[in-house]
């Protein structure tokens, strides 16, 4: 199912080949859209300079051998060469209704590709807080996304759950018991055990002098300390999955693939990287030292592969990581949804495994950058106290604001409804604040704006296809009993099927590009021409019977694609609202 530009863009580059010949064939013009009609090619004024012919004349030529009957009912020039098309309105029909027939709604499958993708990454017994948020739900929205395009996508957790904090804290869980309520703040209240373990570490000689044995049983396997450091991982599940589970998250246990699955192997990858002469000591350590990275002074800046004291580090544990994702997974691509400082250490992990021979220049490696979360005060955000805000804090303060909004925008709906709609509500409000923009820029957490019904808001889509809905629920049918045949007259109607024909491309986009603010655009640009279809055409009033039908068809149609690409980005949407 071709959208417009599709469609058009290898019949205006064969009107070119026709004009000026075969050596221009395959010309890709640029087509955008246009206040004066539908599509706006813009190919004539860059040809005029290889062609030595005005702009304008060159536009003649072109659309005097563009063959779009059918396609278009209007070819117009303006300004100094701007080809202007607008789409037939039989085409635009034949293309809404192979939309609607489309159990896909005009979404490509793609070349399938193995596709690991690490995102989230909490810590074990620490609380995740806002900075985590970005990564969960940008790297869940990719996930979501690319699966549906028909990747196979292997989601890793990369979660911190091995290295010398586990001495402390596996000391602290032996003093307090681990069935005691102390224990048991690992799944409800992370940042208090840690905190109370910190406490003692830093407070008393014999406590520290404990935690450091142990971090030295840990490393060697011994079995107690493995039981023990096995428990605090168990607890930290349940706190885990339970964010997860309330910001509709897909990542599961099964996905976690922490620090420690690849202790095994860490030794191994030091030994490799020295004999072959990649890594070397340096003042103790073992290090890589590779060429363009320097620092102050232009003195080389190392990547540390065992420290000094003949501990691991990031660095040993990401070459394993990437090492096993293309040996053992078979990763065609792998995606790092991670912060944007970490960007000098990915790709000082990546020149080292591509020296190594362990990341073939076949396997594309993508640093999902991201960027902060601020408070109001445009700072990180933060509690009162100067720590990070717990993610749990704001999911559940989401919550409250949309139950407040729901209340005072339906007190007509009954309790149990609107207490089930509102976190609903809350989860689109922050998961689409954080989607709508690009991944790698701040923005500023400001939950009044995000739970609104109007504007560019998670709430304002969910809207859109409730009022979908209530259509239905007044015609008395299922949206999905509402199948044409289509017939594209009005000026409302064109534009809504314009919006509806580029879905497809658009979450193709997202897929290759990453970017799913793109996504988030285009769905509040197609709810926009929803809301003026709805106003300026009716519906359930039309004049006749096959308008009726026909306008029931492109409202199943949009509220399919609304509902299609909310689910990519792990948005419901509630029947009522």
């Amino acid at each position: 199912m071709p959208t417009p530009a599709a469609e058009l863009t290898p019949r205006i580059s064969t009107a070119i080949a026709a004009a000026f010949g075969d050596a221009y064939l395959g010309t890709d013009p640029v087509l955008r859209a246009s206040q004066f009609a539908d599509l706006q090619a813009n190919v004539a004024l860059a040809l005029a300079k290889r062609v030595g012919v005005p702009p304008r004349v060159v536009a003649e030529k072109i659309v005097a051998q563009l063959d779009v009957a059918g396609v278009c009912s209007a070819v117009e020039i303006s300004g100094p060469g701007f080809i202007n098309l607008t789409m037939d309105n039989g085409w635009l029909s034949a293309q809404a209704a192979t939309q609607s027939a489309d159990e896909r709604v005009g979404v490509p499958v793609q070349q399938t590709k193995t596709i690991p993708i690490d995102y989230s990454a909490p810590n074990v017994a620490k609380e995740m807080h806002a900075a985590h948020l970005r990564t969960t739900v940008v790297g869940d929205a990719l996930a979501r996304t690319l699966e549906h395009l028909g990747h196979r996508v292997v989601r890793q957790n990369h979660i911190g759950d091995w290295g010398t904090p586990f001495g402390m804290l596996i000391e602290h869980l032996l003093d307090v018991g681990v069935q005691s309520d102390e224990a048991g703040l690992v799944n409800t209240d992370p940042n208090a055990f840690y905190q109370h373990a910190r406490a003692k570490f830093d407070g008393g000689d014999a406590f520290a002098d404990r935690a450091r044995s142990r971090v030295v049983a840990l490393q060697a396997g011994d079995a107690e300390t493995l039981q023990l450091w096995q428990g605090l991982v168990d607890l930290s599940k349940v706190y885990f999955n339970r964010i997860y589970s309330a910001l509709d998250v897909t990542l599961t246990d099964v996905d976690l693939a922490g620090e420690s699955r690849y202790n095994p192997v860490l030794q191994q990858i030091c030994d490799e990287l020295e004999t072959r002469g990649i890594a070397e000591v340096s003042d103790g350590a073992l290090c890589v030292f590779l060429d363009g990275y320097t620092g102050r002074e232009g003195k080389p800046v190392p990547l540390i592969i065992r420290k000094s004291d003949g501990g691991y580090g990031y660095g040993t544990t990401d070459l394993a990581t990437i090492k096993y994702r293309v040996q053992d997974l078979g990763a065609d691509r792998i995606l790092y949804v991670i912060g944007s400082p970490q960007a000098l250490h990915l790709n000082m992990v990546w020149d080292t495994a591509r020296k190594a021979g362990w990341l073939p220049n076949g396997v594309e490696v993508v640093h999902v950058q991201i960027g902060n979360v601020l408070g109001p005060d445009r700072k990180l955000m933060r509690t009162r106290s100067g720590n990070p805000l717990r993610l749990m804090e704001l999911v559940d303060e989401a919550t409250l604001v949309a139950r407040k909004v729901i209340d005072e925008a339906r007190p007509d709906l009954d309790e149990a409804l609107r207490a089930t709609i509102a976190p609903q509500v809350g989860i689109a409000a922050i998961k689409y604040a954080d989607l709508s923009v690009a991944h790698d820029t701040e923005y500023v957490f400001d939950l009044d704006r995000m739970v609104s019904l109007t504007g560019n808001t998670g709430p304002y889509l969910q809207y859109a296809t409730a009022r979908v809905r209530s259509i239905f629920r007044n015609a008395g049918l299922a949206p999905e009993s509402a199948v044409g045949p289509i017939s594209i007259v009005q000026p409302a109607e064109r534009l809504l099927a314009l919006e509806l024909l580029g879905f497809g491309d658009v979450v193709a986009q997202v897929g290759d590009q990453l970017e799913p603010h793109r996504l988030c655009a285009y769905l509040f640009s197609l709810a926009q021409a929803f809301s003026g279809f709805y106003e300026s055409c009716p519906v359930l009033k039309a004049d006749d019977a096959a308008v009726r039908d026909s306008r029931l068809a492109l409202c199943a149609l949009t509220l399919r694609v609304i509902v299609t690409g909310l689910g990519l980005l792990g948005i419901s949407a509630p029947d009522r609202m």
